[in-house]
């Protein structure tokens, strides 16, 4: 985070590597998937949405998998930033959602749902923004009719 934070996202990826191959090394699964997720933000950083995307997917599915509940609030939440930040704001707010109900299955903190909620709150907002700023479909090429 502070490599990213310094602006430093080639040597931050390149650590985030090397704590993918590091958990491998050690064959603890969970350990692995935090690793992947942590590796997943610094691609999203880099503008690399789509391997983000295709990286989280993977572990929001491993650690549902395996009933990893915590990884996979973290996993899905973070999925669903990508998803904000590449405007897909349906898909964000299904995540930031998805998330906010696994923190409540977990018996997370009240601080913690609070967090998640206005996450899905401020995804709600774009998406409604998003939604009235869209043409009205439909009346297109009607004019030129008499």
């Amino acid at each position: 985070m502070l490599l990213r934070l310094l602006g430093r996202l080639d040597e931050a990826i390149e650590v985030a590597n090397e704590a993918v191959r590091q958990a491998r090394f050690t064959g603890d699964r969970e350990q692995l998937l935090g690793a992947r997720v942590r590796r997943a933000q610094v691609l999203q950083y880099q503008g690399k949405t789509d391997e983000a995307i295709v990286e989280l997917t993977g572990c929001v599915d491993e650690a549902r998998g395996r009933e990893w509940t915590a990884l996979e609030a973290f996993a899905i939440q973070n999925r669903g930033k990508v998803w904000f930040d590449t405007g897909e704001f349906e898909n964000a707010l299904a995540d930031m959602t998805a998330a906010v109900f696994l923190r409540e299955k977990l018996g997370a903190s009240p601080a913690e749902i609070q967090a998640a909620l206005t996450a899905v709150a401020v995804v709600q907002a774009a998406l409604d923004a998003q939604r009235a700023a869209a043409p009205a479909s439909g009346g297109e090429g009607d004019t030129d009719r008499a």
